[in-house]
């Protein structure tokens, strides 16, 4: 009598493969980058509101944009838990479409 070899079977609900890697955070935790960027929503709008001189005012909420940016893409867009792959895209299309954007503002003298 011949043994037949069963393989194993994933789990239900667990994938196995997908470029997921484990150690997704919790409930509290999102709740907790909800509060840092309602904050940083709210310092924004405050240095938006003040007499502060362009020189100084623009760089100030680029940064914060680019924190609350990164804060959203990396916690609530999962790429921070995701395979590394998935992020060297993100990037690259960000970076194409940065370098478009400059491009066309060099193009029509709106910096520099």
């Amino acid at each position: 009598m011949l043994e037949e070899r069963q393989e194993e079977a994933p789990e239900a609900g667990h994938s196995t493969g997908g470029g997921h890697a484990s150690g997704h955070p919790s409930t509290k935790e999102y709740v907790r980058i909800g509060v840092i960027l309602a904050v940083l929503t709210a310092i924004e709008v405050a240095v938006a509101y003040t007499d502060m001189p362009h020189a100084i005012l623009i760089p100030t909420l680029f940064l914060l944009a680019i924190v609350k940016f990164a804060l959203v893409v990396l916690w609530f867009m999962h790429l921070k838990f995701d395979d590394r792959r998935y992020g060297r895209f993100f990037v690259i299309g960000l970076s194409g479409a940065a370098i478009l954007y400059l491009v066309v503002l060099i193009s029509f003298r709106a910096c520099g």
